[in-house]
């Protein structure tokens, strides 16, 4: 079981990855460094809303994922 979660883990930080560098490309240098600060009240439309929803539910299940990767290794020993 221990070794499923493990690879679950991997694979979903390897997603969440890859989806922050594609959701910040588009953004720009400015993004990046935090001085563009126009652009985070604007309406997120098409690939870019998906994005950033698969980011949330990547993070969720990263976080997910953690919690039971920590139960299952307390609980054998």
């Amino acid at each position: 079981m221990e070794t499923y979660l493990d690879i679950a883990l991997i694979i979903t930080s390897i997603a969440l990855i890859a989806v922050v560098v594609l959701q910040s490309k588009g953004a720009g240098l400015g993004g990046l460094t935090g001085s563009d600060m126009g652009a985070v009240f604007t309406a997120r439309r098409g690939l870019e809303k998906t994005l950033f929803q698969l980011t949330i539910l990547l993070s969720v299940l990263f976080f997910a994922l953690t919690l039971a990767v920590v139960l299952v290794t307390r609980s054998a020993g």
